[in-house]
């Protein structure tokens, strides 16, 4: 039995983009039900308040798809009583090591070199892709856990932005959710009490300066371009998103209609 969630956002100190996506609407004119599907930033900070708002959601599962060295950086999520914590990388720590030190650690003329002139969206487009071709084990494994009993449900990585992002929308497209509506939730990360801390070594004046922020952005932005980037593979690679979901991702149209009996009003 699901618990109602209340219908004004609440207010986390140490969780930052959390959301229901409840109410979402499908092409066949249902709604995602609230109180079912959650998603936010990583929980390692949550604070004692958070951690029994959350409980106080009558969770079953939670998916972290952070990595390694994300846990290592941020630590592990909070502990909830009774609800399974399921760690499923969506990228390898080992991939892209260099560059995410150079984010921390490196001067204007280092960042400059990796990320102007379009350089910096490239790489998270090129993310965005190659999530969808190469992570088909990990998205099929939410997906069944979703059919079997891991509702309800809440997703997240580090910012609760990409990784998540990726596989919220996945799993609204296997709900039937508008692209539209799905594209519109991914961008509410965008929001300013919602956005991912940036972490910098060196002081504020040199590490955070605005010329610094404005390279920085397009790693730390969700854009409509990297979600439509994802939306293209799946059409490119599998033709379409039921030849994806059932080839792809092995979601048969008989789990694909417990999923939406499951999920959606």
């Amino acid at each position: 039995m699901t618990q109602q969630v209340p219908s004004t956002e609440p207010e986390l100190a140490g969780v930052r983009n959390f959301r229901d996506v409840g109410g979402l609407p499908t092409t066949d004119g249902r709604r995602v039900r609230h109180g079912v599907l959650f998603r936010s930033g990583h929980l390692a900070h949550a604070t004692e308040d958070d951690a029994a708002f959350l409980a106080s959601l009558g969770l079953h599962t939670i998916f972290d798809f952070r990595n390694a060295a994300d846990q290592k950086l941020e630590g592990p999520d909070v502990e909830l009583p009774g609800v399974r914590n399921v760690n499923l990388p969506l990228s390898d720590p080992a991939d892209g090591a260099e560059f995410w030190k150079m984010v921390r650690d490196g001067d204007l003329d280092q960042l400059r070199g990796i990320l102007d002139d379009g350089k910096g969206a490239a790489r998270m487009i090129a993310s965005y892709r190659s999530i969808v071709t190469e992570r088909t084990g990990e998205h099929s494994q939410v997906l069944r856990a979703l059919v079997e009993d891991s509702v309800p449900a809440l997703m997240h990585c580090a910012a609760g932005k990409d990784r998540a992002g990726i596989s919220m929308a996945v799993t609204l497209l296997a709900l039937g959710v508008e692209r539209e509506a799905i594209v519109a939730d991914y961008l509410e990360s965008n929001a300013k009490h919602r956005r991912y801390k940036v972490r910098r070594s060196g002081s504020a004046d040199t590490a955070y300066t605005p010329e610094i922020m404005e390279l920085l952005s397009p790693l730390f932005d969700a854009r409509a371009e990297y979600l439509h980037a994802a939306f293209e593979t799946i059409e490119g690679t599998w033709g379409g998103v039921d030849t994806y979901l059932e080839q792809g991702l092995g979601l048969t149209p008989a789990s694909r209609d417990v999923l939406r009996e499951r999920l959606l009003d």
